[in-house]
């Protein structure tokens, strides 16, 4: 049976993420303490720190030799700031877990996990589970030299988002699926469309939108006939004129999809 490029991709993904989760699972088991960052206290001196220790744990490994790796306990600690928990993993690598939510529930766990060859290179992606319509290769190439702390949250926010505007339509369609008909988005959820209604999202970082047109048209009347009328362009129908409804609109520009439908439907 011949398998698609895009069964082998997701066979692939699903290989990775159930690899990952397990070895951060064992990370955090073994973990001597954990430690919850609050504000300023997430900044890039820790993550020089963090670095450090994944490098002088990983030459600590090399210069021992195998038979004495477990040789004196070891402190391992892990960070937790937000949704993201950063844990030191073995060959100088930092992983990254991220926890997206919903309206207070958890939804998935993705994982990043970032290396170099030296404390003074610079970091690259080695792995990860994020959504291939997600774009961490260019957020990498824009944001990991410069500012890897910058680059961590970002991914953590192009994550969030994209789960809540995911949600946002689940929820729609569960509560207004018989009103709505068919419903139809982009991957990443940052285009959605429905017979009346058009949004656009700035950007993947975006939860509510910022372009929307809300049309509504006249039913026909019983019984009605569509006169044409030849034109030197073609044939034009009398058809009936879409009327834009503002206050749907400004609704849901302020309002997540569930709540803003009911200026909709």
């Amino acid at each position: 049976m011949d398998i698609s490029p895009l069964e082998f991709q997701l066979d692939s993904d699903k290989i990775i993420f159930e690899r990952l989760q397990k070895e951060f699972e064992a990370a955090r088991a073994s973990q001597t303490e954990e430690i919850y960052l609050d504000g300023e206290q997430w900044n890039d001196g820790l993550l020089a720190t963090i670095r450090e220790q994944v490098h002088m744990e990983a030459d600590r490994k090399a210069m021992s030799g195998d038979a004495d790796i477990s040789a004196g306990p070891q402190e391992k600690i892990t960070y937790k700031t937000g949704n993201k928990v950063i844990c030191c993993l073995e060959g100088a690598r930092i992983g990254i877990q991220y926890e997206t939510s919903f309206a207070g529930e958890h939804c998935e766990f993705y994982h990043c996990v970032l290396e170099s060859k030296s404390f003074l290179q610079r970091m690259t992606v080695l792995e990860h589970t994020v959504p291939f319509f997600l774009p961490i290769r260019e957020t990498e190439n824009d944001l990991l030299s410069s500012n890897a702390m910058k680059f961590i949250d970002h991914v953590g926010d192009l994550l969030q988002a994209y789960v809540d505007r995911r949600e946002q339509v689940r929820l729609i369609k569960e509560l207004y699926g018989n009103q709505i008909g068919e419903l139809y988005h982009s991957l990443p959820y940052h285009m959605i469309d429905k017979v009346t209604v058009s949004l656009r999202y700035t950007d993947l970082i975006s939860v509510l939108p910022t372009r929307i047109t809300v049309l509504a048209w006249p039913m026909p009347k019983k019984n009605s006939t569509v006169t044409l009328n030849r034109m030197e362009d073609g044939i034009s129908g009398n058809h009936p004129t879409p009327v834009r409804l503002p206050y749907a609109e400004e609704a849901l520009r302020t309002m997540s999809l569930p709540e803003g439908e009911n200026y909709v439907c």
